[in-house]
């Protein structure tokens, strides 16, 4: 494949895994959890960093699962504590970034990672680092590990699609019939957290929030349909990719910036054009009952 090619694959693997977990984020009201956990997951890959001394592999993988188990459960712990959610997200997300940002500036500053780095990846350095796959031939590290992440979050998916369902649109009615509601919390937590550390290293934090929120923001609006929704979500994440690379290939700009805006542009067309939820639909329905 071309160089091209193995950006916007990756970028649109980034965007189909996001795209999946991203719906049960949106119907579980948890939709800046994405924000807080793609963020807080830098101290963990610095931590990691700081004990093994690499980047990349699974120490990275590791500690920025770990990292994102830890903002859960300080955000739940809080909240049980009566402190209001959307506060205990701030406070957890805000406290854990700044301690990665104080660390990367006083403890890992010679090494490839910082701040800005941290906030916006370099998708464009992805297909330099390759390994050899029986069969495939040499593939990005990074595009691989995606690949693998994929099919993880698809098989959990499959698996516990009934009980994430449930717990997802009514975590009462889960507790009631017995389905352990916070294990099935915190394992979907790690989900999150290992798609948002796979896709952290190559397209930054500011586009795993996106491609988290923004695809399945978009698909609620066309659908009521859980099973839908996932497809729709999903394809809006791919379709973001392709589209933002050829903004950023247009304008000579930010190829994560670029996806990032172009999941925005695709929502506001889907809010101004749903026929089920869309602006337009509810301006013309009360016309044509006059």
């Amino acid at each position: 494949m071309t160089f091209t090619a193995w950006i916007i694959v990756t970028a649109a693997l980034v965007g189909l895994s996001c795209g999946l977990m991203g719906v049960f984020l949106i119907l579980r009201k948890q939709a800046m959890m994405a924000d807080a956990i793609s963020h807080t997951v830098l101290l963990g890959i610095v931590v990691a960093y700081m004990v093994s001394q690499q980047i990349t592999g699974m120490s990275m993988l590791i500690g920025g699962i770990l990292a994102g188990l830890l903002t859960a459960f300080l955000v739940q712990s809080l909240h049980s504590m009566k402190v209001r959610h959307d506060a205990s997200l701030g406070i957890v997300f805000t406290t854990l970034f700044a301690i990665g940002v104080i660390l990367i500036s006083t403890s890992v500053g010679n090494v490839h990672l910082d701040v800005q780095h941290a906030l916006m990846g370099e998708i464009t350095f992805i297909p330099f680092t390759t390994t050899y796959v029986p069969g495939l031939g040499d593939i990005p590290k990074a595009t691989l590990l995606l690949m693998v992440v994929l099919l993880i979050v698809v098989f959990f998916i499959i698996v516990f699609y009934k009980e994430w369902k449930i717990t997802s649109f009514d975590p009462v009615l889960a507790a009631s019939l017995g389905l352990p509601v916070l294990l099935l919390h915190y394992l979907f937590m790690t989900l999150v957290s290992i798609t948002t550390v796979a896709s952290f290293d190559a397209v930054g934090a500011i586009l795993v929030v996106a491609m988290l929120i923004t695809p399945a923001a978009t698909a609620y609006l066309w659908t009521d349909r859980l099973m839908l929704m996932l497809i729709l979500s999903g394809g809006f994440g791919v379709l973001s990719a392709f589209i933002g690379y050829g903004i950023a290939a247009w304008l000579d700009t930010s190829i994560s910036g670029a996806m990032a805006l172009t999941t925005g542009l695709i929502f506001i067309v889907s809010f101004l054009s749903s026929p089920t939820h869309g602006l337009l639909s509810r301006w013309v329905k009360p016309k044509q009952l006059i």
